[in-house]
């Protein structure tokens, strides 16, 4: 009973292999990783790394602006004095001194 049974869905086999395949395409097209429904969520976490990207931006040219205050060529004599006071932990009596954590 069982052989005769097999014998007569063989035809409807591949058919059915591909139908498969097909709905559990359509279902990771849908739900997957790169899906249509997480577009809420890729949206969210580009804006998110867009301003974070921003805030580094700013960062970085703060950076490259004191570095080049620190070069040789264009040396601010007040941002020097700001560093050696903060790498030495000195102050001048009359000065106000507030620390921040880095």
């Amino acid at each position: 009973m069982g052989i005769a049974v097999l014998a007569r869905l063989r035809p409807f086999l591949s058919t059915a292999f591909v139908l498969l395949l097909i709905v559990y395409f359509s279902v990771q097209g849908f739900t997957g990783e790169g899906g249509l429904l997480r577009q809420n969520q890729r949206s969210a976490a580009l804006t998110a790394k867009a301003q974070e990207l921003a805030a580094l931006s700013v960062q970085r040219h703060d950076l490259e602006t004191r570095a080049q205050l620190l070069r040789d060529e264009s040396l601010s004599a007040d941002l020097l004095e700001e560093r050696a006071r903060s790498l030495l932990g000195f102050a001048d009596p009359r000065d106000y001194v507030i620390r921040l954590k880095p």
